[in-house]
C-alpha cells in the first residue's frame, strides 16, 4: 500500500510505503499523485519513505517505479529516499547518477531531515 503524505510543499509528491507494494498501488495511487503535481509545476520533487512496515515490491511494482521515474526524467528536481531497507539503499546509490536532479538517501530515523530537506528553497 502508498500513502499520500500531507503537510509538504504542493510540489512534493510525497508517499509513504507500507506492506508490499503492487502495480495497482502505482496505478491507482502514486502516479496520478505525480502526474497532478507535474500539471502544475515545471519541476517536481519526490519525498518516498520505505520504513518497518515496507515488505517488498510485486514485480508490476518495481517496472512501475521505474516508468515513472524515467517517464519524467527532466523534471525531477530533488527525490528524498527514506529507508532502512538495504537492497533499496543499494538500487538508490547504484542508480541515482541517471537522474539529472539531487537524490539523497535517509536512514528512517532521518525522515524529520528528509522533510526538512525535501521542502526547502
Amino acid at each position: 500500500m502508498i500513502e499520500v503524505l500531507k503537510g509538504l510543499p504542493d510540489n512534493v509528491a510525497a508517499f509513504v510505503a507500507k506492506g508490499r507494494l503492487t502495480k495497482k498501488d502505482y496505478d491507482e495511487v502514486l502516479i496520478p499523485k505525480v502526474d497532478e503535481i507535474l500539471a502544475q509545476h515545471k519541476k517536481i520533487r519526490c519525498y518516498y519513505e520505505l520504513g518497518s512496515g515496507f515488505s517488498g515490491m510485486d514485480p508490476g511494482a518495481i517496472w512501475g517505479d521505474v516508468k515513472v521515474g524515467f517517464a519524467h526524467l527532466a523534471r525531477w528536481e530533488r527525490v528524498a529516499v527514506v529507508t532502512d531497507v538495504d537492497w533499496i539503499r543499494f538500487a538508490i546509490s547504484m542508480f541515482k547518477f541517471l537522474v539529472p536532479g539531487d537524490v539523497r538517501i535517509f536512514a528512517i530515523g532521518d525522515a524529520s531531515a528528509a522533510r526538512r530537506w525535501i521542502s526547502e528553497r
